[in-house]
């Protein structure tokens, strides 16, 4: 099942199996499944999600605290799960994330496994840049990244 809800960064499609969250996708997502694969369209069951998102977006929420049952293989799964461990604010190097998990030479398949992130936002994929801090690729584009990233730096760090 599924639903639409808005946010900041447009419509987000919220999918979940009855029990948990199994996608959150922008319009025009990288590697956004077929529409069919949601179920039908709901217009309750992701009130929490909703709610919690919104805190988010209004920059009153660090962590999300929902049940999650991502769907990918043994690698892809722990990947994710670096990636939940990455603190709001903060960023990490895909080459952090392979050390985190064991191996520095596993860098470019973090990246893949990050760009396979079903759960974005919920699951912090937009905290993983470069090795030297810059920008890389995001399955909801680099704006969304950018703007998702100033929203969680800390206010005392902005200028304007």
């Amino acid at each position: 099942m599924h639903t639409v809800i808005d946010s900041p960064l447009g419509e987000l499609t919220l999918v979940g199996d009855g029990e948990a969250l199994t996608g959150v996708y922008f319009e025009g997502h990288r590697r956004r499944p077929a529409q069919e694969t949601f179920g039908p369209r709901v217009e309750t069951g992701f009130e929490e999600t909703a709610r919690q998102l919104g805190e988010y977006f209004a920059g009153e929420r660090t962590r999300f605290e929902l049940p999650l049952a991502p769907r990918g293989d043994e690698f892809h799964q722990r990947v994710w799960a670096q990636l939940a461990e990455i603190p709001y604010g903060e960023t990490r190097s895909y080459g952090d994330l392979a050390r985190a998990l064991g191996d520095p030479a596993l860098a470019q398949a973090v990246g893949a496994a990050n760009g396979r992130n079903p759960l974005c936002v919920v699951v912090p994929c937009h905290r993983v840049v470069g090795a030297d801090g810059a920008l890389t690729g995001y399955a909801g584009g680099l704006d969304r990244k950018r703007f998702l990233l100033d929203l969680e730096e800390p206010a005392e760090a902005r200028l304007f």
